[in-house]
C-alpha cells in the first residue's frame, strides 16, 4: 500500500473540506494564498530537490510507500501535495482564529 500516497492525498481533502465547511472557500479567493503557495513550493523545490536527487539521495522514500511519480528533478509529488494541506490548513486556522479575533475586540 501506497501510505505517503494515500495520507498526503487524505490530509489535502480533509484541508480542503474544512477550508469550504468554515470559510466557504474564502482563502481559495485571495491572491495572498497563491503567491504563499508559489513562494513556498519554490522553495521546497530547491531544497527537496536537493534532498532526495537521485544521484545521492539524503531521503530516501521506500517505493512501498509513494506512487514513484517525481516531479520536478526527483521529488515525489505527495511531498507537494502534504505541502498544500499543510499550508492551506495553517492559512485556514490563522483566518479564523484572525476573524474570532476581531469579533471580539
Amino acid at each position: 500500500m501506497h501510505a505517503y500516497t494515500v495520507g498526503s492525498i487524505l490530509a489535502a481533502l480533509f484541508a480542503i473540506f474544512l477550508e469550504f465547511r468554515l470559510d466557504r472557500g474564502k482563502l481559495y479567493r485571495d491572491l495572498s494564498f497563491w503567491i504563499s503557495l508559489a513562494i513556498i513550493f519554490f522553495f521546497q523545490i530547491l531544497v527537496d530537490g536537493y534532498l532526495t536527487k537521485l544521484s545521492s539521495p539524503v531521503v530516501i522514500y521506500s517505493n512501498h510507500h509513494f506512487s514513484g511519480f517525481r516531479f520536478p528533478f526527483s521529488i515525489p509529488i505527495e511531498d507537494f501535495i502534504y505541502g498544500f494541506a499543510m499550508i492551506q490548513l495553517t492559512m485556514t486556522i490563522w483566518n479564523r482564529l484572525q476573524e474570532r479575533s476581531s469579533a471580539k475586540a
